[in-house]
C-alpha cells in the first residue's frame, strides 16, 4: 500500500511539467499566440492557415492525454487517503483530459466541450473535497486547497460566461493552473516520513 501511496503521489507531483508544455508548444505557433487572451485548446489544433497554425499540436494535445493519465492513475493509487469522492472526481477530470485530447476543438467544437466540461466542474470540487478532509492533519494545505477551489471553480465560471472575450486565456488558466500546484502541494505530504508531518 506504501509504494502505491508513493507512486501516486509522484505521479501528481510532475504534473506541473504540463505548464511548461503550453509554453514550449505556443512558442512554435505562427500568426500570434495569446496566453491572456487565447484558449489553451487553441494550441492544439490540427488545422493550419495564414492567420493562425499550431504546429506542435500533436504535443498539446499529447499532453492533455498524457497528464490526464497521470492525474486519473494517481488518483487511483491514493484513492485510501484521498478517500472515495475526491478519488472518483479526480477519475473523472483525468479522463476529461484524456477526451479532450482526442478531440481538438477545430476538429469538432462541440464534442471538445462536451471533453472538456467535467474537468472544469469536478477539479475546483475535488479540491474543496480534499482541503476539508485533510484540514485537522494540515491546517495551512486544507485551508489552502479549498481556497483554491474557490477561485478555480469561479474562473472556471468566467471562462464559460465570457466565451472568447479577451481575457478568457487568463481565465481558463486560472481554472486549470493552481489545480496542479495544489494537488502537488498534497501529494508531497504523502512522500514525508510520518514523523515530518504537521
Amino acid at each position: 500500500m506504501r509504494s502505491a501511496t508513493r507512486w501516486g503521489a509522484l505521479a501528481l507531483l510532475v504534473r506541473p511539467v504540463y505548464i511548461a508544455t503550453e509554453y514550449v508548444v505556443a512558442a512554435a505557433t505562427t500568426g500570434g499566440y495569446s496566453f491572456v487572451r487565447d484558449s489553451v485548446s487553441k494550441l492544439g489544433e490540427v488545422g493550419c492557415s495564414d492567420a493562425y497554425c499550431s504546429p506542435r499540436h500533436e504535443l498539446m494535445n499529447g499532453s492533455f492525454v498524457g497528464f490526464g493519465v497521470l492525474l486519473a492513475g494517481g488518483a487511483v493509487l491514493l484513492s485510501r487517503p484521498l478517500g472515495p469522492w475526491v478519488t472518483g472526481l479526480l477519475v473523472v477530470s483525468g479522463a476529461s483530459s484524456v477526451a479532450t485530447g482526442l478531440a481538438p476543438l477545430d476538429q469538432d467544437a462541440v464534442r471538445h466541450a462536451l471533453a472538456a466540461t467535467p474537468l472544469f466542474v469536478a477539479q475546483p470540487v475535488a479540491l474543496g473535497v480534499l482541503g476539508a478532509r485533510v484540514r485537522h492533519d494540515h491546517p495551512r494545505l486544507g485551508k489552502a486547497l479549498m481556497a483554491t477551489g474557490v477561485v478555480t471553480g469561479a474562473a472556471a465560471v468566467g471562462f464559460v460566461l465570457t466565451g472568447d472575450d479577451h481575457a478568457s486565456g487568463a481565465l481558463e488558466r486560472l481554472a486549470l493552473w493552481p489545480v496542479l500546484v495544489g494537488l502537488a502541494g498534497y501529494a508531497w505530504t504523502q512522500l514525508r516520513p510520518a514523523s515530518d508531518e504537521d
